[in-house]
């Protein structure tokens, strides 16, 4: 009972910390939210849709226009614009007017209709991997479908049925199966980890700047002893608070993407609330662990950040893991959100049992008692450091 009624001592105390210090409101609540809002808002649609794009017609034949107007058609790019010439359109798109641009070389109709291969060319820009990329899709379509249509009107005028058609333009036909993702959704799969990271962010820096905060203006000591010099029981008060705040704040993301956006999932809400309590408790740990590694306001947040911006490359969902450089393999291991974002892949957007991902999940554990290896360290800081800024 000793322990309990300082722990809720301690926590009161940092409850009017919170209250009175507009940075904890700003990072723990308002920030968190408006990147929750900000990334939903973003990828709303899953899929970037009528990206700009140019067309370079020298041909102007109904042939032509035909393919223009079915490019237009499609759901990823928008014709914008027609340049006279080539270097017109390269100008353009160097200048991030459009991302990409058709060219249609005169006498484009002639060939086709004699049968001599005539050359349709399109140029993207990668300067923007995903506008380039999803513009190279659309450009590649268009000109097979061009191409196919052709093939199609020429065999049909020879008598071929549409089955020997089909079977010329098309020999081996491909079934598509996009398991979990169907719709191929970028919402989906970047937001369940931008935005769990940037969280995991904030939980990291509110860590380790709180106790900064305590040396700064010399209130371990007072700190200290509210828990009678037990450092373990100092931390278990003064982050009670905190990590009431922030799995308040995660549940209501979580109940935001899944109650109201409907984000796939098969898992259950006990994996759900697992997996929150573990994001929370593993980014604070490791908070303190930060600054208790180096107990400097500066270094630990500094420490914290870099750690955190870091994950968001190494956690696997923009760039795979695997297809990495063998060192950077084995430091991703090192990441809390490395093990965040296999925890949900496996249990709760697959809903595999948790014991597929009981690495993962003794990993997090780990990261939350990070702690107990520097609490002395901690608390001779409290005690004896003084604050150099």
């Amino acid at each position: 009972m000793k322990y309990l009624s300082q722990i809720f001592d301690i926590a009161l105390r940092e409850l009017r910390i919170l209250c009175h210090n507009r940075i904890y409101g700003f990072c723990m609540v308002v920030f968190p939210l408006l990147t929750m809002l900000f990334f939903t808002g973003l990828l709303d649609e899953g899929l970037p849709q009528k990206l700009p794009i140019g067309v370079v017609d020298l041909d102007n034949s109904a042939t032509s226009r035909g393919l223009v107007r079915k490019l237009d058609v499609l759901q990823s790019t928008r014709v914008t614009a027609h340049y006279p010439s080539v270097d017109a359109a390269r100008c353009a798109m160097q200048e991030n007017e459009i991302y990409a641009f058709l060219y249609i070389p005169k006498g484009t109709s002639e060939k086709l209709l004699s049968g001599r291969q005539p050359k349709i060319s399109y140029y993207y820009t990668m300067t923007s991997m995903l506008a380039g990329s999803m513009a190279m899709k659309d450009l590649k379509t268009i000109t097979t479908l061009g191409s196919a249509a052709v093939g199609q009107a020429v065999m049909s005028a020879k008598g071929f049925t549409p089955k020997q058609i089909m079977t010329f333009l098309q020999p081996v036909r491909i079934d598509t199966h996009q398991i979990a993702n169907p719709w191929g959704s970028y919402d989906v799969y970047l937001t369940t980890a931008l935005v769990p990271g940037i969280m995991m962010l904030f939980m990291m820096l509110i860590a380790a700047y709180s106790l900064g905060m305590e040396l700064k203006f010399d209130t371990g000591k007072e700190w200290l002893a509210k828990a009678d010099g037990n450092i373990v029981v100092a931390i278990l008060g003064k982050y009670f608070v905190h990590s009431l705040v922030f799995l308040l704040i995660v549940a209501i993301f979580q109940f935001y993407i899944y109650g109201v956006l409907h984000y796939p999932r098969i898992g259950t809400v006990w994996d759900i609330a697992l997996l929150c309590l573990l994001q929370v408790f593993g980014s604070i740990g490791f908070g303190i662990f930060a600054f208790g590694l180096m107990p400097s306001l500066r270094m630990s947040m500094s420490i914290s950040s870099l750690w955190a911006v870091l994950s968001l490359s190494m956690a696997g969902s923009a760039f795979p893991v695997m297809a990495m450089d063998a060192p950077l393999q084995a430091l991703s291991w090192l990441f809390p959100l490395r093990h965040y974002f296999m925890l949900y892949q496996i249990t709760v957007f697959n809903g595999f049992p948790l014991i597929d991902a009981w690495f993962h999940l003794v990993a997090l554990v780990a990261f939350t008692l990070l702690p107990w290896f520097v609490v002395r360290k901690i608390k001779n800081a409290m005690l004896t450091y003084v604050y150099i800024p």
